[in-house]
């Protein structure tokens, strides 16, 4: 039966307005766009778009490249914001680029004067009425802004368009070589919040949590991570060791409730990271996740997943804010994966865990002066995703027989007793290793069904502690002893001035593989409304190994950014140089392609005139560019990283 025409005139007036309801719904979804590290400033990793699907991911084809003009290496993660995508290139050049086609709108040049950039991401704040739209980022330690449209400086910020990052720490700002993170802010109204990155030595700057005026750069609140004298936690280091101890800072990625207005902080070890003399006590906030007041500043609650860290167990990776299903009843909650290889879960108000945790004996520091605490926390649910163990019989069976002989005799002869094994001048197994467990950008949600997904290492370190050149000279060894051993056990002069240090020990063979058993790198996805892993499945290859048809290894030295979108996929890269989508129901491999370049920051996942499309950045670290590889020629022209757009054919 043929339709009216007033039927047909009403069909077309609804698909007339189909555009503006997109568009409405874009607005009032934050993860129908990509705006933010990590999607959105609650940092999920995710899209809510669907055009490409587990149906269609497969039909998937580059549709275009621009050059970053150089051979750095990055870990960046694009914004788009309207038809205009901003990438880092060129070094130090911030690029606007036309979503749909990459070419080029304007270029501005950073000038940094080292190569301390935030290089991971930017950060993008717009006024209400949509007239001021700035870029905010940080070079050689200072926080500097620029007009999102032009890419012009805004010399208004701050003082002459730079706030020095160093200034208001209570240090000498001279003696700071890094303060500012690789990774991007947190925007929160008219504030831009910032953590910081200290280096890994004794006497490093604080980890200080800054929150200036987007407009002005007036500082509005800052948050000491090492409490100051009446503070929270103060008493859990020796009377003014603000003054003195650095780090437990924010280096990675922060999580921002925008309704509730709270800012989830995952914070670092204390420096120095192996020897803890100089800071005896649990030395709140280091490893802690915090639930700050975005307007003030103001800790809401926290949780300290380790205590006294002598191991450099950082909080890594980014919190996932999700809704799930808990007794029954619906629970906001937000999820910290550590390098420890726990996940921890907790009320996202309450900071209640929603599994109990136990509070475990673990074994004491043979080292003089340092003080381990006693217990550490053991969280009954979820189940770990890394290996917390590493003995010679788990050594890898790609070793040659003569190494395979030198390590285990190693191995056996090392302390080895647990997770938790302090360092000391003896050699230690430490397992995960200081960088295996979950890193940055490694963990994407989907707030939706209160899915997890967590790429990690099995790194095994092996850590010895011996005296810092530069220690005290009331510490030199005495000459009636034999060794520096043996001067180490009885040490003159006050041990809380001994400087002991260690490498981070990574045990990697003669290939720059791992020596532990494969699978290197897995991703794990798990079901926060029971606590239940669903699957888990290795991440990556090994070339040289895939070439003998030895697979499912995992790829050796990741820092892999993976992204979950509606459509029921998982895009991840890899320093294999490949590009994947899996099904993020199964983790069964949909789609591959192979890039030019390795790939380690994250995608980015955004429409753009009704068309998806999925961006990554091929410049990273690969066995190419890194190591040499028996049997095969060296690399002789250099690579030149690229942004790579795909979409489906239109």
């Amino acid at each position: 039966m043929p339709l009216s025409r007033r039927s047909l005139r009403r069909i077309a007036q609804a698909l007339t307005c189909l555009p503006l309801l997109s568009i409405a719904s874009a607005q009032n979804d934050p993860h129908a766009s990509w705006r933010a590290y990590g999607g959105a400033e609650d940092g999920a990793q995710y899209s809510s778009l669907k055009q490409v699907n587990r149906g269609n991911v497969m039909q998937l084809k580059p549709v275009w490249i621009a050059s970053t003009g150089d051979e750095a290496i990055y870990a960046f993660n694009p914004l788009v914001i309207g038809d205009t995508l901003y990438a880092l290139a060129e070094k130090d050049h911030i690029l606007a680029l036309d979503a749909a086609t990459g070419k080029q709108k304007w270029s501005h040049s950073i000038h940094a004067k080292t190569q301390l950039l935030t290089n991971r991401g930017l950060t993008y704040w717009q006024s209400k009425d949509g007239t001021d739209a700035r870029l905010i980022f940080a070079a050689d330690n200072a926080l500097q802004e620029i007009d999102a449209r032009t890419g012009k400086s805004i010399d208004a910020f701050g003082k002459e368009g730079h706030i020095d990052l160093r200034e208001g720490l209570g240090r000498d700002p001279e003696s700071l070589t890094l303060v500012q993170s690789y990774n991007p802010g947190r925007v929160f109204e008219n504030l831009i919040i910032v953590g910081s990155a200290t280096n890994e030595e004794y006497h490093s700057g604080p980890g200080d949590i800054h929150a200036f005026d987007v407009a002005t750069g007036r500082l509005v609140w800052t948050f000491h991570t090492i409490p100051h004298p009446g503070e929270i936690g103060y008493d859990t280091w020796p009377k003014d060791a603000w003054k003195t101890v650095g780090g437990a800072n924010a280096w990675s990625s922060m999580a921002l409730d925008i309704k509730r207005g709270i800012l989830y902080v995952p914070t670092s070890s204390p420096k120095y990271n192996f020897y803890g003399a100089n800071r005896t006590g649990k030395n709140l906030f280091g490893d802690s996740l915090l639930a700050l007041d975005a307007r003030t500043g103001k800790l809401r609650w926290y949780y300290q997943m380790v205590h006294h860290d002598i191991w450099d167990y950082d909080n890594a990776s980014t919190p996932m804010l999700m809704t799930v299903l808990h007794n029954s009843k619906p629970v906001d909650i937000v999820a910290e994966a550590s390098k420890t290889g726990f996940l921890w879960v907790f009320d996202r108000v309450t900071g209640r865990p929603l599994w109990p945790v136990e509070e475990r004996p673990v074994p004491k520091s043979p080292m003089p002066g340092e003080e381990t605490w006693p217990t550490q926390p053991f969280p009954s649910k979820p189940a770990i995703f890394a290996r917390q163990a590493f003995t010679s019989k788990d050594l890898s069976p790609y070793l040659t027989s003569e190494e395979h002989d030198r390590i285990k005799q190693k191995m056996d002869a090392a302390r080895n007793n647990g997770i938790f094994t302090p360092p000391s001048t003896h050699e230690t197994v430490e397992m995960p290793g200081n960088n295996g467990g979950a890193n940055f950008g490694g963990v994407a949600s989907d707030p939706v069904h209160g899915w997890i997904y967590i790429i990690s290492k099995d790194l095994p370190s092996m850590l010895k502690l011996t005296l810092s050149p530069t220690a005290s000279p009331s510490a030199a060894p005495s000459a009636k002893h034999d060794s520096r051993a043996q001067a180490f056990a009885q040490p003159a002069g006050d041990p809380r001035m001994l400087e002991y240090k260690s490498g981070f020990g990574f045990m990697f063979d003669k290939n720059g593989l791992p020596v532990i058993d494969p699978p290197w790198t897995s991703l794990t996805a798990y079901d926060l409304n029971t606590g239940d892993i669903r699957w888990k499945v290795p991440l990556g290859e090994v070339p040289e190994l895939a070439d003998k048809g030895i697979t499912g290894t995992g790829s050796h030295f990741p820092k892999v950014n993976p992204v979950v979108t509606a459509g029921g996929l998982i895009f991840a890269g890899s320093n294999d140089r490949k590009i994947r989508a899996l099904d993020s129901s199964t983790g069964k491999t949909l789609w591959e392609y192979e890039a030019p370049a390795a790939i380690e920051g994250m995608p980015a996942v955004y429409e753009s005139n009704g068309r998806e499309y999925i961006v990554f950045c091929a410049a990273g670290r690969d066995s190419a560019r890194t190591r040499s590889i028996p049997g095969q020629p060296a690399l002789q022209a250099p690579i030149h990283g690229s942004y790579i757009a795909f979409a489906l054919p239109q």
